[in-house]
Formats: C-alpha cells, sequence, structure tokens
C-alpha cells in the first residue's frame, strides 16, 4: 500500500504484506456486536458466504470460539477447501504479556479457533494487566491491577510465535508513534500492521502516515465511528446525520456507510466493519464497483474535527 498522501482510486483487493501474505482490504470485525449466543457464528458464515476472507476477532471478545465455528462449517459445506482461505486476525490481550506465558496462552486463542495458526496476531493495547485468566482484573478498591512488562519483551515472545510457525505474520493495535519507534528499533521481525480506530470524525492522519512510510499496513477499526459504542455519551455527531454524507450517498446511489467505507479504503487503509445483520454485511462489501472523486474526499475531510472514541483508560 502507497503512502497516505498518494490516494488510491483503483484500490486492490488485498494489501500484500511484506511475506507475501494476502490481507483482503475488507473483513469482518466482531467487536462487541449485538445478537445472542451463534449470532457471531452465523454472521461469520454468511460472511464467507457473499465472499469475505478476513475476520477480526479477539480474545477479550470472547468470540474467538465461534468465529472458529463458522469458518469450520463453511469448510464443512465445501464454500472453502482450506481455512488459510480465510485471513484470520486475532489478539494477544493486556493480562497475557508475559513473555514466558505467550505461547501458552495464545494456544488457547488457536484451539477456540480450530486452527493450527493465524494470519496475522496483534498486541491489543501496549499496557500490560495482572497476569491471568480475568480480562480486566481490579483490586479491593475496584482500580485495575497493572503488570510492569516492558512491551519489547512481549514482541520478542511474538516473534517467537512466528518462529513456531503458531501465527504468519504479527502487528500491533492502539500504538502511537514512539511506542511503535520503540519496537521497531528492536525488532528481529518488524510489525507488519497496526490496527487503530479510524473514521471520517477522527482521521489519525499523523499516524497512519507514519506506517506507511514505514511499511506498516493501516487497518481502521470503528471506519463507522461506532454508533452504538458504550463508550460514547449520546451527545457525539453520528455519520448517519451528516449532510456532507447524505449528499454524496445519494448522487453515488450508495447508502452512507459505502461512502464512508470507501472513502477510508481510498487512503489505502483496511477496513472492518462490524455487524452480525446480513444485509448489512452485504451492503459493506459492497465498495469496489465505484469511487470518489477529489473533491468528494476533499468534502469528507472536512468532518475531521472531533476526538477518538476508544481511549485506554
Amino acid at each position: 500500500m502507497q503512502v497516505e498522501q498518494k490516494m488510491s482510486v483503483d484500490i486492490a483487493q488485498f494489501a500484500v504484506l511484506p511475506n507475501g501474505t494476502n490481507y483482503p482490504v475488507i473483513g469482518l470485525g466482531t467487536h462487541n456486536v449485538t445478537g445472542g449466543p451463534g449470532s457471531v457464528r452465523d454472521a461469520v458464515k454468511y460472511a464467507i458466504d457473499i465472499g469475505y476472507r478476513s475476520v477480526d476477532c479477539a480474545h477479550a471478545y470472547l468470540n474467538e470460539k465461534e468465529v472458529g465455528d463458522g469458518i469450520q462449517a463453511k469448510l464443512d459445506d465445501g464454500t472453502i477447501k482450506d481455512k488459510k482461505e480465510i485471513f484470520i486476525t486475532t489478539k494477544l490481550w493486556d493480562t497475557h504479556h508475559n513473555r514466558q506465558h505467550i505461547k501458552e496462552n495464545f494456544q488457547k486463542s488457536l484451539d477456540n479457533l480450530k486452527v493450527n495458526s493465524v494470519q496475522l496476531l496483534i498486541i491489543h493495547w501496549p499496557i500490560s494487566l495482572k497476569d491471568g485468566d480475568n480480562l480486566f482484573p481490579k483490586d479491593k478498591n475496584d482500580q485495575f491491577m497493572f503488570e510492569n512488562h516492558d512491551i519489547v519483551d512481549t514482541w520478542k515472545g511474538m516473534e517467537e510465535l512466528v518462529d513456531a510457525g503458531m501465527a504468519e505474520n504479527i502487528g500491533l493495535s492502539n500504538f502511537n508513534k514512539t511506542q511503535i519507534e520503540r519496537i521497531l528499533h528492536s525488532a528481529r521481525i518488524k510489525p507488519c500492521n497496526l490496527q487503530v480506530e479510524i473514521h471520517p470524525y477522527f482521521s489519525n492522519r499523523k499516524l497512519v502516515d507514519f506506517c506507511l512510510s514505514k511499511g506498516i499496513t493501516v487497518t481502521a477499526y470503528a471506519p463507522l465511528a461506532n454508533p452504538d459504542s458504550p463508550l460514547r455519551t449520546g451527545k457525539e455527531p453520528s455519520i448517519f446525520d451528516e449532510p456532507v454524507l447524505k449528499d454524496i450517498a445519494q448522487k453515488k446511489g450508495k447508502t452512507i456507510a459505502q461512502v464512508v467505507l470507501r472513502f477510508i479504503l481510498q487512503r489505502n487503509i483496511i477496513v472492518i466493519p462490524k455487524s452480525v445483520t446480513p444485509s448489512r454485511i452485504k451492503e459493506n462489501f459492497d465498495v469496489f464497483r465505484f469511487s470518489l472523486s477529489p473533491d468528494e474526499m476533499e468534502q469528507i475531510w472536512t468532518l475531521d474535527k472531533y476526538p477518538r472514541i476508544f481511549i485506554e483508560k
């Protein structure tokens, strides 16, 4: 993928990672989806049926098993011939940063996903919580309990997973420029991807430019500004109410979601919109048969004036 300032109108359907792996530029996100048991599994099955070949999940989302079940079902019915046809991204959680235990902890993710390796494993956050199975350990005063693990040492544990054949590629999530530079300075295997919050209200432009200049692909989570996030107060604007986006969508004969996803893709950024609703999963995937003009891109850039939603606390 090119440096962001050279925005693409013709979009390749894959980003090529340094080891030659094809990373689909649109995937199914599964963070904080609504729906009962089996909803993620069914969403994965439907997404694969209509052409998705990338699924993003995480240990902390508690949905790796359903993702694995969905992929297994599509292998069993012959839709795919090999699980490796699906680019699986999952994440190392904050309570698993101890290098000595990374391999055994990650094996649980592989078991849940029913695979021997994943195409991409990323460190979920650059902070370490108290080691253990409790995702959000707190003390008697209801304060988070942290560990003092050096993220550089954690990265070495990630490299060991590549050596062991458990992860084909490794990357980062929610890291800032300084933290990324620390990893780059000491890494034997460079991070190939950064996953961060990006949407029209929060472009993350400087960080995106930095990563792309270093050969690090970028994936946008919450590309539609996550209107149903519990982290929102209800006072924030919604992209679905923006006149600029409504106007462009009407002219293109597309939905606002499709316009926003196309905007991010033309910035040379991968997108992983989340949904368990078949119509929306299909809608989000239909972003390759139209493009935005430079003027339309500039109009959407004017919305870049709000703070991020997901803040490390």
